[in-house]
């Protein structure tokens, strides 16, 4: 065992023992939380705006600062781009994290001085986790790569702006540096294709121990490596022996990974984002990942069910219960207040508390009430793939109501398959049967012949790559939505095929 292996196990016991204690007391750490906040932040604009030298309470919080997403939040956010300070947060953020917005464009996500070291250290304590439990250290003396995205940043107004995971590679630490690659200049490039060729280049003839980044650009990696040496990736990287992971469901994945790797190899679950790092898994035998309780961010919930009603519920992280699916919302020290990050999660313990991340709030289908979200897709395709004799690359469902003649309207599923099913339509039947199982709206719209069984439309290889290049959002942190409630992706799909 080396001296980096040994002081790693050493320095996990510690930082799991830490990490045991808050879990043990989730409500008082978010006390604390919540309180150090707005204390801070009563004296910024936002503080002054809505009253925070007089919250004592989170009640008193609730009904003075509304939910907020960020076309709501813009106007402040609006004042520290242009250079304003004491806004959000006391002083100026460090960094913008620049992401895609939807109606307002771009967006810029502030990090602040108190909010980076949570993106760093869950990162940190994820890996610790795993080799506090599984005692398997000898990876960190091994060559390690993480597809993100360019560490270049560009400067608006004195504060630095870049993508999340470009300006995470600024806080490598030392000890990892010689481990860590595609060297710098190749983490630069912006054209992902580009990019990709040169990991491929720089690493083919490394001893890869962990391997990092989404799910569906990884597997690029992966092919283009096969490819190129005409080896499994467990054959070419005979220590590699850990994946993390995060933005996408590695489940649809995983029996294409393990094709490509030869072999079975860990993985880890990351739960990160540019407003915040959320959660990760921190048990391998465990379902979900363990929400980061103590790391300046106050949580909210509210039943996704009842979001878009006047004025739903808001819970905190004592009043939440198992397998109800949940709006997040956070307020943190980077200067979000109340804010949904559209995402929703589904706790799958309360002892500790641990989440998966269910979908979207705006990505679902419910053309006709049925309520579909981005989790039971997944769930029912992965269930069929488990005993199905094919493999997928990607997917995802849309309605479709334009039909003619009678015909009943339907979900259409796109899938690009590796290895095609000997009977598509069988496979169809058997993944709307998983659907109706889990989704009893959906089953009472089928029974009832408001809609048909779902459609499988089968789409060559390289698609969905086509896809996403074609909207500008190929490789790095960009994801494609599992579903939707329109026909825009559908129709798209449809027309890069001729």
């Amino acid at each position: 065992m080396s001296l980096k292996s040994f002081a790693a196990k050493i320095f996990a016991q510690i930082v799991v023992k830490k990490m045991t204690n808050w879990a043990a007391h989730p409500e008082e750490t978010q006390e604390k939380v919540f309180k150090e906040l707005i204390l801070k932040a009563k004296n910024t604009a936002f503080g002054k705006d809505h009253n925070f030298q007089q919250i004592g309470t989170y009640q008193e919080f609730a009904n003075q600062v509304p939910i907020r997403d960020y076309e709501a939040l813009k106007p402040y956010v609006d004042r520290v781009v242009n250079g304003e300070s004491d806004v959000l947060w006391p002083g100026k953020p460090l960094y913008f994290a620049k992401t895609s917005g939807t109606t307002s464009g771009a967006k810029y996500i502030p990090l602040t001085e108190e909010s980076m070291p949570a993106h760093t250290n869950a990162a940190r304590n994820a890996i610790l986790s795993y080799i506090h439990e599984t005692g398997n250290a000898e990876f960190v003396d091994g060559k390690m790569i993480f597809l993100q995205g360019s560490p270049e940043m560009t400067e608006k107004n004195g504060i630095k702006l870049g993508r999340l995971s470009g300006i995470v590679a600024h806080y490598v630490p030392g000890y990892l540096q010689k481990n860590r690659l595609p060297s710098w200049e190749t983490n630069c490039i912006s054209d992902w294709e580009t990019k990709v060729d040169a990991i491929v280049e720089e690493t083919k003839n490394e001893d890869m121990s962990v391997i990092s980044g989404i799910p569906s650009w990884v597997q690029m990696y992966f092919e283009r490596l096969k490819a190129k040496t005409g080896k499994d990736i467990g054959d070419l990287f005979k220590n590699f022996n850990l994946f993390i992971y995060g933005g996408v469901n590695y489940e649809p994945y995983r029996n294409k990974f393990e094709k490509l790797m030869g072999r079975k190899v860990d993985s880890i679950e990351l739960y990160p984002a540019s407003e915040g790092f959320f959660a990760f898994q921190d048990k391998q035998n465990e379902k979900g990942m363990l929400l980061q309780l103590n790391s300046g961010m106050f949580y909210e919930f509210v039943e996704a069910e009842h979001f878009f009603s006047k004025n739903p519920e808001r819970l905190t992280i004592g009043q939440v219960k198992k397998d109800v699916n949940y709006v997040m919302l956070v307020s943190t020290n980077a200067g979000l207040w109340g804010y949904n990050i559209g995402d929703t999660v589904q706790f799958t313990s309360v002892k500790p508390y641990k989440v998966i991340v269910s979908g979207r709030i705006k990505h679902f289908i419910s053309a006709f009430g049925e309520h579909v979200i981005g989790k039971e897709v997944e769930q029912a395709i992965q269930e069929v793939l488990k005993t199905a004799k094919c493999s997928i690359s990607e997917f995802t469902v849309a309605p479709q109501t334009a039909t003619e003649d009678g015909e009943l309207p339907y979900h259409e599923w796109f899938i690009e398959f590796e290895t095609e099913p000997d009977n598509l339509q069988q496979m169809a039947l058997k993944i709307d049967a998983a659907m109706q199982e889990q989704n009893s709206y959906y089953k009472d719209l089928i029974v009832g012949k408001v809609l048909q069984p779902l459609k499988i439309k089968s789409l060559p290889k390289g698609s969905f790559q086509k896809f996403m290049k074609s909207q500008g959002k190929l490789g790095g942190q960009n994801k494609l939505p599992r579903l939707s409630n329109d026909r825009k992706i559908a129709d798209s799909l449809y027309s890069l095929q001729g």
